[in-house]
């Protein structure tokens, strides 16, 4: 690091990449604080990108049973208690991450024990604090993805017992796939997904009020679990390249895939997820190729029936699912 004109402090990094070569990127900032948050934060962004479409990459804190390897990921968003959580735990467990949780395709871990990313003052920058300031355990040799969990930090009010449940599987992957990274550059996204929850036997959400709580909560699911039966099943068969659409026609959007759970269907467009509920699914299923309004209809009056208005209600479905890009319509 070396003081220039108007930055006094500025860092080049040179990256080695398989898949995007390599290269070097330079950071300036006004303190050193600022430029180990912003380091920190690039070198996480590079390693990300350099394992799109290989690991399946969970924004979570890490922490690992010393003896076992096992691995319990904790899923939030920014700002909600992942370091605060791996700052308590990793007392007694191994340190895998307090940023990204990754996990390759036979449940090893990779673990990133990048420092620990600390809230000081408003605007202030992070702080970047060594594991070994807060007495933290290496993570093992070893580390390999035992348990979920959602966190759910609540605060303001009266201190509570935490509380541990299991979430349901269409539910847990619209609360993972925000706080994943790249997971739409997997071949079958939702269908991976699907796999490593399944192999865990589901997603938990803990509630709690204090980090010191966890431990406690926690310790159960460091150990095997159950696997749940498979609750779910692919719904997005593979699209040869499609002429255009006939004016008037509609027809649904190519999927990056998609997933039946239930009585539900999963969708992901690009990076969006759509849940289809209702009369959703059925739509999907008649609009496998170009169809017209009044063909729709008829299907969805077959497997729904034809009560009061469900002419109006299926038109107006369409159009939502048009305006969400679920469905296009030819244009003339």
């Amino acid at each position: 690091m070396e003081p220039t004109v108007g930055s006094p402090f500025t860092v080049s990094v040179t990256c080695a990449s398989i898949k995007y070569g390599d290269g070097t990127f330079h950071i300036e900032a006004a303190s050193f604080e600022e430029l180990a948050e912003n380091l920190t934060s690039r070198l996480t962004v590079s390693a990300i990108l350099a394992n799109a479409g290989e690991l399946t990459m969970l924004h979570a804190c890490g922490v690992a049973d010393p003896a076992t390897g096992a691995v319990v990921a904790l899923v939030a968003k920014s700002g909600t208690g992942k370091t605060t959580a791996a700052s308590v735990l990793a007392r007694t467990y191994g340190y895998v991450t307090d940023e990204t949780v990754a996990i390759a395709w036979d449940g090893s871990v990779v673990p990133y024990p990048k420092p620990l990313s600390v809230k000081q003052g408003a605007g202030a920058p992070k702080r970047q604090a060594g594991p070994d300031e807060f007495g933290l355990q290496p993570a093992p040799a070893m580390p390999f993805i035992q348990s979920i969990v959602l966190l759910n930090r609540v605060q303001g009010a009266r201190p509570g017992a935490p509380v541990l449940e299991r979430v349901p599987l269409a539910d847990a992957i619209l609360a993972l796939i925000p706080e994943s990274s790249s997971q739409a550059e997997f071949v079958d996204p939702l269908q991976s997904l699907c796999r490593l929850i399944e192999s865990v036997g589901g997603v938990w959400q803990v509630t709690y009020s204090e980090a010191a709580d966890l431990p406690a909560v926690l310790e159960p699911l460091f150990r095997l679990q159950p696997l749940s039966g498979t609750e779910w099943e692919a719904a997005a068969p593979t699209v040869a390249q499609r002429e255009p659409i006939p004016a008037g026609s509609i027809q649904r959007r190519a999927p990056k895939d998609a997933v039946k759970i239930g009585g539900d269907l999963l969708v992901m467009l690009d990076n969006e997820i759509v849940r289809l509920s209702g009369i959703g699914p059925a739509l999907w299923e008649a609009c496998s190729g170009p169809t017209g309004l009044g063909q729709v209809t008829e299907h969805i009056a077959k497997l729904h029936g034809e009560p009061e208005g469900y002419r109006a209600a299926v038109a107006i479905a369409v159009e939502q699912l048009i305006a969400k890009s679920v469905l296009e319509r030819g244009k003339n």
